[in-house]
């Protein structure tokens, strides 16, 4: 493979240089920079993508698009003629500032590997082209590297996460029969929304405890995606499918906390926090299934900053009573703020009042300068989306988190908002009479969104909590009566072949009988 111009996964911030090219500046191909996960072979994801830096001739990075419409364009195909595979690649995402991300998806393996020309115009950008030795396998083949150190790596996972830390620091050793004897009475009733996996030599298996679990096809598919890319720990544990964090005993209480794993946390709750299953979701989905994700959503951010409408814009359900102070203070205050709500479900009462606006898709709110975003019942999980846009975050101050929030500061990447909205106004017009510092505080946003949320490190952070969990277990995790084996789909229509064989269904089923009568 020939030698990248910088590290595979290189900082996004270092790959935006300031470059002070006029707008007319052109575009030279060898110059150009190209860099990402996309290009390394055992990076396995359901959408691969790698990053397009425009250079111009004097050696400076371009700061916006080039002029007209863009000539870069990627062609990836199998190094052998023999191996026809499908491989969905449209076109690069321009991200307005001189970027551009290049996404593609695998229906098949290939064996021999895989040629990526990335050309400006017929020109070869920097080393194109690059070659991937196979295997490179598709999202559904099931061949896990057995080293995690060695994949934790080729990933180029973060050697520590803060929120992981923080999270583990109330449980230094996890008893999983004081789980077992505990859980189930505590948050397993007809209410309850959580479901029990045991991981065993890396195949799973769950049982539901409660009423409201339907949100389980969500961790199977993240668990069974995880599974297929690396050999995961052994490790018995629960999941909260549920909106609100569970565990809110204090760590000096008798009894102590559990360790329940839950999508969003709080500040009086002790749960172990995952990316929520709205990110996990749309980065299995993308490019397939979903419109709204992670790298889509960095191809249209809307008009540059200028021309932006500058005003405040929020859309939502009616879930928190704050954001019917915001339709409210919209009527009063219409140059300042655009609120609407779309739904209502609490407050139903309240639609003949203030009104029911209509849909917009996602992707027209970047025509605002400035996004407003107050919780739901728990964090409003459009936040990530809102921080990889171009526009100015406000961010109502909340108990509630999702995982990456410790990494983003006040006033370097957003404009906080107190909880009560008491100066969400005040905060607007600061930011229209400070254009220059709202502009750079919302690119500083978006430039560590950019970081913190690329999919390769999703799974980075999965791999890492259940890492964690497992060293902390007291006994070995076990399949418990009323479990089931949660299988890997069947994909009939893609050939996969690994250098580990996998296990027939029925030689699972036979494997779970032999475990239970142990």
């Amino acid at each position: 493979m020939p030698r990248l111009p910088r590290a595979a996964l290189l900082p996004l911030q270092l790959a935006l240089l300031v470059g002070a090219g006029a707008p007319e500046a052109s575009v030279s191909a060898p110059r150009s920079l190209v860099w990402g996960p996309g290009l390394r072979p055992g990076v396995v994801l359901p959408v691969r993508y790698f990053y397009l830096q425009a250079v111009d001739s004097e050696g400076l990075n371009l700061t916006r698009s080039p002029p007209g419409q863009t000539l870069f364009k990627v062609v990836i195909k199998s190094l052998s003629p023999k191996e026809l595979v499908r491989i969905h690649v449209p076109k690069p995402l321009d991200r307005n500032d001189g970027t551009f991300l290049v996404r593609y998806r695998m229906y098949e393996t290939v064996s021999e590997g895989l040629k990526i020309e990335v050309l400006y115009g017929d020109e070869h950008v920097a080393q194109s082209p690059y070659i991937l030795k196979g295997p490179v396998y598709h999202e559904y083949c099931e061949c896990p590297e057995e080293d995690p150190q060695a994949w934790q790596k080729t990933l180029s996972c973060p050697t520590e996460e803060p929120q992981i830390a923080k999270d583990f620091a109330s449980f230094p050793s996890i008893n999983l029969q004081q789980m077992l004897n505990e859980v189930p009475k505590r948050f397993g009733d007809e209410r309850g929304a959580i479901v029990h996996y045991t991981i065993l030599n890396n195949h799973i298996y769950r049982r539901s405890l409660g009423k409201y679990t339907d949100f389980k096809m969500f961790s199977d598919e993240i668990l069974l995606s995880l599974a297929r890319k690396v050999l995961l720990p052994d490790i018995e544990f629960y999941i909260n499918l549920g909106d609100w964090p569970l565990e809110h005993r204090k760590v000096n209480e008798t009894p102590g906390p559990l360790p329940i794993v839950s999508w969003c946390g709080s500040l009086d709750s002790r749960d172990i926090i995952l990316p929520t299953y709205d990110i996990s979701h749309s980065t299995l989905e993308a490019m397939r299934g979903v419109t709204n994700d992670l790298l889509s959503i960095q191809g249209n951010t809307g008009p540059s900053w200028i021309n932006k409408t500058e005003k405040a814009f929020f859309r939502g359900r009616d879930s928190r009573e704050e954001r019917l102070q915001l339709v409210q203070m919209s009527k009063e205050n219409p140059e300042l703020l655009d609120a609407g709500i779309t739904g209502y479900f609490f407050f139903q009462e309240k639609e003949k009042e203030l009104g029911k606006a209509k849909l917009i898709g996602f992707f027209d709110f970047f025509k605002y300068k400035y996004q407003v975003n107050v919780d739901g019942t728990v964090a409003a999980y459009r936040y990530p989306y809102l921080m990889l846009g171009d526009s100015l975050v406000l961010k109502q101050d909340s108990t509630y988190y999702e995982h990456f929030y410790m990494a983003l500061k006040p006033w370097k990447h957003y404009v906080p908002i107190k909880r009560n909205l008491s100066d969400l106004l005040e905060k607007i017009k600061w930011a229209k009479e400070n254009d220059e510092e709202a502009k750079k505080i919302a690119k500083e946003g978006q430039l560590r969104a950019r970081d913190l949320l690329q999919p390769h490190r999703l799974y980075c952070y999965y791999y890492s909590v259940f890492r964690e969990y497992a060293e902390r277990q007291s006994s070995k995790p076990e399949i418990r009566d009323g479990m089931e084996l949660v299988a890997q789909p069947d994909d009939d229509t893609s050939v996969c072949q690994c250098h580990r064989e996998r296990p027939s269904r029925e030689e699972l089923i036979l494997e779970n009988i032999c475990q239970k009568q142990q």
